[in-house]
């Protein structure tokens, strides 16, 4: 037993609950609004109107093998052969086993972002086509004990090496769990719990090892530490303790048990020598267990350890908010040029900092997930056509397969490049950045009380929901973070008391409001009685920043990252369909720009002038930069 869990209990697993858990669940600040009560408008519903016109919407056809195996309904058992995914394998070093189940993860992932999709934009052939998959995958359901996974009998439960028996499950249950926030089927309910009491019955608390996998490479095991994400949201909707004591369970058995991803384990966390370095998504999508760890315990311990990965984060994530690995983080700090980023990890640590976000409240983790979501997630997906980097730098000078041209000598990079699929690496970046922005609206507002209504992620949406049996639609009219003035609609049935909060993102400085207001914490608080209409009017202003990076700048304005865009050669690569293709980018010019000191940037119409040099020419120019995700290539820092 490791010092971790001499810490924490004396391993005897007919000991109560209480004692075995360590288990006091801490206050959290803010109550998720069920998914389906705010949806996109604006420039955010059109962005995912075409992505379900075409990657999103139609990637069961562009790599129909994967989308079509029955993975779900012809399990896997012992004589199962190893899949064909249709990608290079050269110079993969993680083993085949998780070649098996890696479907799984396509599939469930790519259901999930569609679900969101879907029922967001109340897409009619949409929600027939996920009302079919839906009640298919509630027929694979095992009558007898309410099993819903990918093993067969002679497989479940009953590993001691790679797998992906949580896995697969988590990322099946979470689709089946915003389809039921949004339709409340109470048969979709019913079925999740069978399947996670399954779950708990044959990997009992403290009496079982569902993490044991032996000494070699297990990543489908790490992935399913992420299984706390369907014991998080179940026990919201049930309020029921034993979804989160079983969450905390499997986060002390992840850290009493050897992982190829260990950046997550305690006793590493704790580790002032440490540095990360598992693959980048396993460590931000981990951050989520641990959040939920730490706010199901009273021990101080956790949550010192939250405090210090977070901090271990920062010092991963570029000047965009992405953080690094490509694929794996190695011990290194972001760089903006050498360092990359992965699409999944984009998509976890925001989903992760969201969960930070409802449970603690802090402005500066709503900032941190504005600057991901709005320039790193948007910076990787490309302006001009349905696709996105599965790599991608913040200074981007080329997208021809390698990192800005570099050759790697331990494998055959291809992941820097624009895709609807990257079904030569791996689909899995597709599916995860169809789920970014859904996961993104879901968390725009949040409930704090029995009367307070908080707009925690700003953008336009509309919100429709109740307060006190009193319904409420609060339409956000915007064109932030490109513009910075609000509209908030306010519509109520009858007259109604509440209290509205509004986030003022760091950078603000001065604000217009048209309500009498007091400002909390970093939030503006309008304490009104709504007759039947109100509009509250919100102009936020910004001035152009100019941000010092080791030795050079960088420019922002409000909450946007300023790029000048490299003009590029579009090379057309594999034809998926007429309208969905890889899409490669080489320079057409070899000059970089370093900022020329002593001067004053200026602002017009969405751009930033600058004065530089050019470093072929060596004459000043006046360049415009842009907003960081309108680029494809890119020079994000300048030398001062």
């Amino acid at each position: 037993m490791n010092t971790f869990l001499k810490y924490f209990f004396v391993f005897a697993p007919m000991m109560t609950n209480a004692q075995s858990f360590n288990f006091k669940l801490q206050k959290e600040k803010y109550e998720n609004i069920p998914f389906g009560e705010i949806k996109p408008e604006g420039w955010i519903k059109t962005q995912m109107q075409n992505d379900l016109d075409g990657f999103v919407g139609h990637l069961d056809a562009i790599v129909p093998d994967l989308m079509n195996d029955p993975i779900y309904y012809e399990r896997l058992h012992k004589h199962s052969k190893l899949k064909d995914l249709g990608n290079l394998k050269e110079g993969d070093a993680e083993g085949e086993e998780q070649y098996k189940w890696w479907n799984s993860e396509t599939q469930s992932n790519w259901h999930d972002a569609l679900i969101r999709n879907v029922l967001l934009l109340d897409d009619p052939s949409g929600k027939m086509k996920v009302k079919e998959y839906i009640d298919k995958i509630l027929s694979s359901q095992d009558k007898d004990d309410g099993y819903m996974g990918i093993y067969d009998r002679d497989l479940r439960y009953k590993f001691k090496s790679e797998n992906g028996e949580l896995w697969s499950k988590t990322t099946l249950y979470r689709g089946l769990l915003a389809y039921y926030k949004f339709t409340k089927d109470e048969n979709v309910l019913k079925a999740l719990i069978r399947a996670v009491d399954n779950v708990m019955e044959n990997y009992p608390a403290y009496a079982s090892e569902p993490f044991y996998a032996g000494k070699k490479f297990s990543g489908g095991v790490a992935h399913g530490l992420t299984f706390t994400d369907i014991c998080d949201k179940l026990y919201q909707i049930t309020k029921e303790d034993k979804y989160r004591q079983y969450a905390l369970f499997l986060y002390k058995n992840y850290c009493d048990n050897f992982s190829s991803e260990k950046d997550i384990q305690l006793t590493n966390i704790l580790d002032s020598s440490y540095r990360l370095q598992s693959h980048g998504v396993h460590t931000f999508e981990h951050l989520r267990p641990l959040i939920v760890a730490a706010f199901s315990s009273n021990d101080p311990v956790l949550q010192k350890a939250l405090s210090i990965y977070l901090k271990r984060i920062d010092k991963v994530t570029t000047l965009s908010g992405a953080p690094i690995g490509d694929e794996w983080i190695g011990g290194r700090m972001a760089d903006e040029t050498n360092t990359g980023y992965e699409y999944c990890s984009i998509h976890e640590l925001t989903d992760s900092y969201c969960v930070l976000l409802q449970k603690e409240g802090l402005n500066s983790i709503a900032d941190k997930i504005e600057n991901t979501l709005y320039n790193a997630a948007q910076g990787a997906r490309n302006p001009d056509h349905s696709c996105i980097a599965y790599l991608k730098t913040d200074n981007s000078y080329e997208m021809q397969g390698t990192k800005n041209g570099l050759k790697e000598l331990d494998r055959k990079q291809t992941r820097y490049k624009y895709s609807p699929a990257h079904q030569d690496v791996a689909v899995c970046c597709s599916p995860n950045a169809g789920r970014i922005t859904p996961y993104f609206v879901q968390n725009m507002w949040m409930k704090e009380g029995e009367n307070t209504l908080v707009a925690t992620l700003l953008g336009p949406c509309v919100l429709k929901t109740e307060l006190n049996n009193i319904p409420v639609q609060i339409r956000e009219l915007t064109g932030y973070p490109y513009k910075n003035e609000f509209e908030f609609r306010i519509t109520v049935e009858k007259r109604s008391d509440f209290i509205l909060k509004i986030r003022k993102p760091s950078w603000v400085k001065t604000f217009t409001c048209n309500f009498r207001y007091t400002l909390q914490n970093g939030y503006i608080v309008i304490n009104k009685t709504v007759e039947n209409n109100e509009n509250v009017h919100l102009k936020f202003e910004a001035d152009i920043e100019v941000h010092k990076d080791k030795r050079d700048v960088y420019f922002s304005y409000g909450a946007l990252l300023y790029a000048y865009p490299i003009p590029d050669k579009e090379i057309k690569g594999r034809a998926y369909s007429p309208t969905l293709s890889d899409y490669f980018y080489a320079s057409v010019e070899k000059k970089e720009f370093s900022v020329l000191k002593n001067q004053k940037p200026t602002y017009k119409d969405g751009e930033i002038r600058v004065l530089v040099m050019n470093s072929e020419t060596h004459q000043k120019e006046k360049i415009k930069l842009i907003p960081f995700g309108k680029t494809i290539l890119r020079q994000v820092t300048f030398k001062n």
